[in-house]
C-alpha cells in the first residue's frame, strides 16, 4: 500500500512542472463604441460607416455598419483582413454591437497574443416588434489557419469557455 502511494506522489509531482507551462487565458477589452474609433469610411445617402477601432497584440477591428446591420472585421498585424460576417452567421435581424470587444489572450515574452475574440450582438429579429432585441456573443476564434466565428451562445462564461476552445473548432456556416 506504502509502495502505491510513493508511486503516485512520484508521477504526480513529475507530471506537476507540466502543468506549470499552461498558458492562463486573460481577457483584454478593447472599446468598439464610435466614440472611441476613428471613422474611415462613409457610405453614400447615410448607409453605412466604417470605424477602425484599437485591439490588442498588434491587431485592430474594422466596426461595419451597413443598412442598420453591424459586423466586425479582424485585421491582422499584417494588414490581412477577416470578415466575421455577423449579418450572415449570428443574425439576419437589424443588429447594433454592444461597446467593448472581449479578447481572449496568452502573454508569452512579456508580449500579448490574442487567440479569440467576443463581441456581444444585438439583434432585433421580430419585424412586429424591433423594439424587443435579442442578445448574443459572437464568437471568433484567431488562429494563423483561419479567422472566423465559430460560436453564438447567451451568457458571458459560455462565451469564455467556447472562446478558449475555439482553436479546433469549425467556422459556423450562416444562420
Amino acid at each position: 500500500m506504502l509502495r502505491r502511494t510513493l508511486s503516485a506522489l512520484f508521477v504526480f509531482a513529475c507530471a506537476l512542472p507540466l502543468l506549470a507551462y499552461v498558458p492562463a487565458a486573460e481577457s483584454v477589452y478593447t472599446d468598439i463604441a464610435p466614440a472611441h474609433c476613428k471613422t474611415v469610411e462613409t457610405r453614400e445617402e447615410g448607409a453605412g460607416s466604417v470605424q477602425k477601432c484599437a485591439g490588442v497584440g498588434g491587431y485592430t477591428l474594422l466596426v461595419e455598419d451597413n443598412d442598420s446591420r453591424q459586423s466586425v472585421t479582424v485585421v491582422g498585424p499584417d494588414g490581412k483582413e477577416h470578415p466575421l460576417n455577423y449579418s450572415q452567421v449570428i443574425t439576419t435581424g437589424f443588429s447594433s454591437l454592444g461597446e467593448k470587444a472581449e479578447w481572449r489572450v496568452e502573454k508569452k515574452g512579456g508580449k500579448v497574443h490574442p487567440y479569440a475574440l467576443i463581441v456581444r450582438v444585438n439583434a432585433s429579429e421580430n419585424p412586429e416588434k424591433p423594439e424587443q432585441k435579442s442578445s448574443y456573443l459572437a464568437v471568433a476564434k484567431i488562429t494563423d489557419a483561419a479567422v472566423c466565428v465559430t460560436d453564438k451562445v447567451k451568457t458571458n462564461e459560455e462565451a469564455r469557455q467556447a472562446a478558449d476552445a475555439s482553436a479546433d473548432k469549425p467556422c459556423r456556416e450562416s444562420e
